[in-house]
């Protein structure tokens, strides 16, 4: 290794794949006599240490699903919904079924990663997962029923298309019991952030619900909706104000009434 220069040193240990052999590098790297090759090595040891940290992480997400399987259940899902604070736009939930094992390193509450690694999850969980169905309720349904109650639909309505692709056995939803589904469920306060299929649902509805929203944002110009995904933030109330509501708004939300002159 030592007739390796440190920038074919970094070219190769880019190139690794396979952490035993990262590990063996790094061991190697930390014994060079070079201080940058030794620089280099300690930096790949932090990576392979956070590397690890993170599934010990995402493999706590899924304990209690764990608890399940060695209870009999074959197929478990994670329901949650997002878009409830928005508005204008639906409120939108998913339901996705993992297998028992998966490969989903950085999984976390939607809240907690960043829109670019959402993206990443959000494929890599549709490839991975048995089964993802998604349920919405439109701004005109919302306006109809009240924002708690559309909430619950929503995730009464993914749950129910899941239902119908896969056995789903088990249900683990965040924070809330869904009606009139007929499958055992366990409600979970904080459910994304515990629970990784419950992670897994907030991951692929957000990303679903922004990418409608950028739609909505092209569609009705002006409120900033593709940014700000519905959320009442100063550019759009200065568009509400100036434009009036469209109909993607949430007639019944106070801001928006306001806006109308109701």
């Amino acid at each position: 290794m030592s007739k390796f220069s440190l920038a074919r040193l970094g070219e190769e240990m880019g190139n690794l794949r396979d952490e035993e052999q990262v590990v063996c590098w790094v061991q190697a790297l930390l014994k060079d006599r070079r201080a940058g090759a030794r620089a280099l090595g300690a930096r790949a040891q932090r990576k392979v240490e956070a590397v690890r940290l993170d599934r010990a992480r995402v493999a706590a997400l899924f304990e209690l699903r764990a608890r399940h399987f060695a209870r009999g259940c074959r197929v478990i899902a994670g329901v949650d919904e997002v878009g409830v604070g928005p508005l204008a736009g639906p409120v939108v939930a998913a339901a996705v079924a993992l297998p028992e094992e998966v490969d989903l390193p950085g999984l976390d509450d939607s809240k907690k990663v960043s829109p670019s690694d959402r993206e990443r999850l959000a494929l890599a969980i549709r490839d991975q997962a048995l089964g993802v169905a998604l349920g919405e309720v439109s701004a005109v349904e919302i306006d109809r029923m009240n924002i708690y109650r559309a909430g619950l639909e929503a995730m009464r309505r993914a749950s129910m298309a899941l239902a119908d692709r896969v056995k789903v056995e088990h249900f683990m939803v965040d924070a809330r019991t869904i009606p009139d589904i007929g499958i055992p469920q366990t409600p979970l306060v904080h459910g994304d952030a515990i629970d990784g299929s419950i992670a897994a649902a907030s991951i692929v509805a957000k990303v679903y619900r922004d990418n409608l929203l950028r739609q909505l944002g092209a569609e009705y110009p002006g409120y900033g909706l593709g940014r700000n995904m519905g959320y009442g933030t100063p550019e759009h109330m200065s568009a509400l104000a100036r434009l009036g509501a469209s109909p993607a708004h949430r007639q019944s939300f106070a801001p928006v009434a306001a806006a109308m002159g109701r």
